[in-house]
C-alpha cells in the first residue's frame, strides 16, 4: 500500500512559469525503483544574472524536500511540511537542485519525525548527517541535471537497500481515504481504519508532519491545481465545487494560506487549457 501514494497524489509547484525571465525551473524522475518514494528532483536555477533578487513562492504540497545550490553545496537544506505557503529571497544568480519525497517517505528513510521537521527549514547536517557530508562532498557548479540525477540515484538507492520501512496498514489505508477522496473526507466519520483518533493523529504527525485534517485540506489544494485551472475557466466553471470546496469564500481563503495570493491573481496570465507548470524532462 505504501507504493500507491505516486498513483493517486501529483504535488505541483506552478509559482515559476515558462514566461520567469531568466529564471527556469523544471523537475525530473529518479530511478524507477526510487519512484515509489521519491516523486522528482528538481531544478531551480538562474539562465544568467538577474538585474535584481528574485522571490520565490513554494506553495504547500505536504512534501518534505532536500535543498542544495549546486554554487555552494555546503548549504544544504531539509524543508518540512509547512502548512502555509514560503516564500524565499534569493540572489540574482543560483542553481537549487531538490529531492521531493513523496508523504510519508522522508521518515521512513531516515528515521526522522516529519513534524519535528514542520513549518521550518533545518540545516540537513543537523537531521541527517552523512547525506549532508555526502551532498558537500559530491556536487559542484559544474555538474549537469543528468550528472546530478546519477549521483542522486546511486546513493539514494544504497539508502534504501538499507532501510528499514514501517509500513503500517492502518496509516496507508487512511492516507488511502483521503487521496482517493482529493482530501474531501471529515476525518472522524471517514477515516475509520481500526486505530483511535488519537493514535491516527499520531502516526499522521510522525509520518507526514501535520494532522489527518491539514493533509486533507492540502490534498483537496492540490487537486485544484492539478485540473490546470485558467482565468477563464475559473469565470465559467465553479470548479472549486469539482474540488471539493463548498463555497467560494472558503475556497479563496484556503487557496490563499496555500498558494500566498488569490485564485484570480494566480491564474489572471494563465490562457484556457495551457498548463501552468513545467514538468518531467
Amino acid at each position: 500500500m505504501v507504493t500507491q501514494i505516486r498513483n493517486l497524489y501529483h504535488p505541483i509547484q506552478p509559482t515559476v512559469k515558462a514566461s520567469a525571465e531568466n529564471v527556469t525551473y523544471v523537475e525530473f524522475l529518479p530511478d524507477i525503483r526510487l519512484q515509489p518514494y521519491i516523486y522528482c528532483y528538481w531544478q531551480l536555477k538562474t539562465t544568467q544574472p538577474l538585474p535584481e533578487p528574485f522571490n520565490y513562492r513554494v506553495v504547500t504540497d505536504s512534501c518534505i524536500d532536500i535543498i542544495l545550490d549546486l554554487n555552494n553545496p555546503e548549504e544544504n537544506y531539509v524543508m518540512g511540511f509547512f502548512k502555509k505557503f514560503s516564500e524565499f529571497p534569493l540572489t540574482t544568480s543560483f542553481s537549487y537542485i531538490g529531492i521531493r519525497f513523496l508523504p510519508t517517505m522522508f521518515p521512513q528513510f531516515f528515521k526522522v519525525k516529519a513534524s519535528e521537521l514542520s513549518n521550518q527549514i533545518e540545516h540537513l547536517s543537523s537531521i541527517v548527517p552523512h547525506l549532508s557530508d555526502f551532498i558537500s562532498n559530491r556536487f559542484n557548479e559544474k555538474k549537469s541535471a543528468e550528472e546530478v540525477r546519477i549521483i542522486l540515484d546511486n546513493h539514494l538507492l544504497a539508502l534504501y537497500a538499507k532501510a528499514q520501512f514501517n509500513a503500517d496498514n492502518r496509516l496507508y489505508a487512511g492516507i488511502e481515504i483521503i487521496l482517493k477522496n482529493n482530501g474531501s473526507v471529515e476525518v472522524q466519520k471517514d477515516l475509520n481504519t481500526g486505530i483511535s483518533p488519537r493514535q491516527l493523529r499520531r502516526l499522521f504527525e510522525f509520518y507526514i508532519g501535520d494532522t489527518a485534517k491539514t493533509f486533507s485540506k492540502v490534498v483537496r489544494f492540490q487537486k485544484f491545481l492539478n485540473a490546470q485551472p485558467s482565468m477563464q475557466s475559473l469565470t465559467k466553471k465553479k470548479l472549486f465545487f469539482e474540488a471539493g470546496y463548498y463555497d467560494q469564500s472558503h475556497f479563496i481563503k484556503d487557496f490563499k494560506d496555500f498558494y500566498g495570493i488569490t485564485p484570480g491573481k494566480a491564474f489572471e496570465n494563465t490562457p484556457e487549457n495551457c498548463p501552468n507548470r513545467l514538468f518531467f524532462t
